[in-house]
C-alpha cells in the first residue's frame, strides 16, 4: 500500500498482526486524547468548554489520573464541577423537580469528551481502511492476514462499509466474505477451545493436557469485553 498522511497510521495498525486491528485503533485514538486532554489540552480555552460541558466517563478519568499529574486532573474536575453547578443544577429547590435540570443531569452522565472525540475519529480512519481495501491489492492481502475482528468491531465496520461513502456494491461481496471470515474463524477457535477445556473436567480425562485451552477463560473475556481478566 502507498504511503500517505492518511495510510500510514492503518499500516501501522495493520501490520502487527496481533488481535483485532480495530481495537489497537480505538486504543491508539484514546491515548491521544487522554495525554492531550492532562497536557497540551489545558490551556485550551474551546477544549475546556467541551470538557465542562461533557465530563468523562469512569474509565477515562481513571486513564487521565493514571496518565497526568494530579493538578492538571485536579484543575479539569474543579472547573468542571464549577460548571454542573451553575449550569446543569437548577438554582434552588423548589415545590416542583426542575425537569430541565434532570434531564441536563441524565445526559451528562451520558457523555464524556474522550469516549465522542474517539467515536468521531474512528470513522475517519476505517474510512481510509476502506479505501484501502477497494484499491490496493496488498493491503486486501493484510486485511485478511489478521488474526480477528472482534464482534463489536464486525459491527462498526460493517455499518461504516454499507453507509455512505462505504464499500461500493460490486466490492461489498469481497469485503463481507473477508471481514465475515475474521469474526467467525476465531469465535469458532474461541468455541473450540472452550469444549475442550470444559471437557478435561470429565473424570475420563483427568491428568490430561489442557493444551492451549488452558487460557481460554481469560481469551474469552478479553474478546467478549477488550478488556484482560
Amino acid at each position: 500500500m502507498k504511503e500517505n498522511i492518511t495510510t500510514i497510521p492503518i499500516n501501522d495498525l495493520f501490520k502487527p498482526k496481533d488481535g483485532c486491528p480495530i481495537c489497537r485503533m480505538e486504543d491508539m485514538l484514546e491515548k491521544t486524547y487522554v495525554d492531550f486532554i492532562v497536557g497540551d489540552a489545558m490551556m485550551e480555552p474551546n477544549i475546556r468548554i467541551e470538557t465542562n460541558r461533557k465530563g468523562f466517563c469512569h474509565r477515562h478519568y481513571s486513564k487521565m489520573f493514571a496518565a497526568g499529574q494530579k493538578l492538571p486532573n485536579a484543575l479539569i474536575m474543579e472547573s468542571h464541577l464549577k460548571s454542573i453547578i451553575e449550569n446543569v443544577l437548577p438554582e434552588k429547590p423548589g415545590s416542583k423537580p426542575d425537569k430541565k435540570a434532570l434531564e441536563k443531569i441524565e445526559e451528562l452522565n451520558r457523555t464524556c469528551y474522550v469516549c465522542d472525540r474517539i467515536d468521531r475519529d474512528i470513522h475517519h480512519l476505517l474510512s481510509t481502511v476502506l479505501s484501502e481495501y477497494v484499491k490496493s491489492d496488498e493491503f486486501r492481502e493484510l486485511y485478511r492476514a489478521q488474526p480477528f475482528l472482534c464482534l463489536n468491531h464486525y459491527a462498526l465496520i460493517m455499518r461504516d462499509a454499507m453507509g455512505r461513502g462505504g464499500i461500493k456494491s460490486k466490492n461489498m461481496a469481497d469485503f463481507h466474505r473477508d471481514t465475515y471470515n475474521l469474526t467467525k474463524n476465531y469465535l469458532s477457535s474461541l468455541k473450540e477451545d472452550t469444549t475442550y477445556f470444559c471437557s478435561m473436567f470429565d473424570y475420563r480425562n483427568r491428568g490430561g493436557d489442557f493444551g492451549k485451552s488452558k487460557d481460554v477463560i481469560e481469551r474469552n473475556i478479553e474478546y467478549l469485553t477488550k478488556e484482560k481478566p
